[in-house]
C-alpha cells in the first residue's frame, strides 16, 4: 500500500480546498486563516501566494480565468492576480458568526459555498449555489459546519458532511442540478476522526479526510469503507485529485489550535501531502458563467 509523502517544505495554518490546474499543471489551496490563496508547481517546486483581507473558506478557477472566492463577507470574482472585479453576493450568515467553509464546482459547473457556523450554538450554517447567471440561492441548512461536497460521476448525487456532527449526506440532483431531500449517507462514532473536505473517483468512490482520525479514507458508493490510508498528523482538512493521469491525491492538514506539545510530536502538522492512487480521480470543472 502506498504511504503519503510530504509534498514539499511547507507548512500551513489552516490549509483547505485543494484544487488541482489542469491546464498550468499546478496545486492550488487556501489557507483560511492567513487569508491566502497558495499555488505549487510540481515539476518546479515553484510556489506562490495571493494575499487576501478576509479569510478564503473556498475557491475555483472560472472558464474566463481568475478565481471565484468564498470569503468571510461574501463571494467574489477575481481576475488571475486575486484582484476583486467584482462581489456576487453577501454571505446569507451573520459574517460576524459564519465564515464561509468548504466548496466547489459541479459538472455543469455550478459553484457551491458552504458556512461555518462558529459559535457552534447550534446548525446555524448553510450550502449556497451560484448558477452561471449569478444569482445566489440557499440550497440546504440544518448544518453546523458545511464540508465534504463531490459529485458523482453519473450526476445523480451530491456529497456533503458535517464534520462536527460526524456525518455524510447524500442528496439526489436532476439534470437541471435540482436537488432532492438530503438523506444520512454514513455516520461515524465518536473518537474515530470526522469526516472534514472530499473528492469522487471515476468509480464513483467518496475519498475523505477524517479530521482528528489521523487518516483518509476510501468509501464505495453504498457505505463500505474500502481503503484507509494513515497520515502522521491528527487532522487532515481535504483531498483532491491531480496530475496529468488524475492519479496522484493531494492532502491539506491543519495546526490550528494545536497545543505545542502536539506540534512536537507531529511537526508537519499543517503540511501537504500526495499519495498515488490505483484509481483515477474525477476533474474538478471550473465555474461557468454566462457569455
Amino acid at each position: 500500500m502506498n504511504k503519503p509523502k510530504v509534498l514539499f517544505n511547507y507548512i500551513g495554518h489552516l490549509p483547505e480546498c485543494p484544487t488541482w490546474d489542469a491546464t498550468t499543471h499546478s496545486l492550488l489551496w487556501t489557507d483560511i486563516i492567513e487569508q491566502q490563496v497558495h499555488r505549487f508547481f510540481p515539476e518546479s517546486e515553484k510556489h506562490t501566494v495571493i494575499s487576501f483581507n478576509e479569510e478564503v473558506g473556498c475557491f475555483a478557477l472560472r472558464e474566463k480565468g481568475g478565481f471565484i472566492l468564498a470569503m468571510r463577507t461574501g463571494i467574489f470574482l477575481t481576475n488571475e492576480q486575486g484582484e476583486v472585479e467584482s462581489r456576487v453576493c453577501e454571505n446569507p450568515n451573520n459574517p460576524l458568526l459564519a465564515r464561509f467553509n468548504d466548496g466547489g464546482v459541479d459538472q455543469d459547473g455550478r459553484f457551491y459555498a458552504g458556512t461555518y457556523w462558529e459559535p457552534k450554538t447550534f446548525n446555524g450554517a448553510l450550502l449556497l449555489r451560484i448558477d452561471s447567471d449569478l444569482r445566489p440561492k440557499v440550497i440546504q441548512n440544518d448544518i453546523l459546519c458545511a464540508n465534504g461536497l463531490a459529485f458523482s460521476p453519473d450526476k445523480q448525487w451530491m456529497y456533503t458532511s458535517d464534520t462536527p456532527n460526524h456525518v455524510i449526506y447524500r442528496t439526489p440532483m436532476t439534470e437541471n442540478g435540482e436537488l432532492g431531500l438530503r438523506e444520512i449517507f454514513k455516520t461515524f462514532p465518536i473518537g474515530k476522526g470526522c469526516p472534514d473536505g472530499a473528492a469522487v473517483d471515476v468509480e464513483g468512490c467518496y475519498w475523505t479526510a477524517m479530521f482528528d482520525g489521523h487518516r483518509i479514507a476510501r468509501i464505495s458508493p453504498t457505505g463500505e469503507v474500502l481503503e484507509e490510508h494513515e497520515l502522521p498528523v491528527r487532522c487532515p482538512t481535504m483531498v483532491c485529485f491531480g496530475s496529468d493521469d488524475m492519479k496522484t491525491l493531494y492532502i491539506t492538514t491543519t495546526r490550528e489550535n494545536m497545543e505545542e506539545i502536539e506540534l512536537a510530536e507531529r511537526p508537519l502538522s499543517g503540511a501537504l501531502f500526495s499519495i498515488r492512487t490505483a484509481v483515477a480521480g474525477m476533474i474538478k470543472p471550473n465555474f461557468k458563467e454566462e457569455k
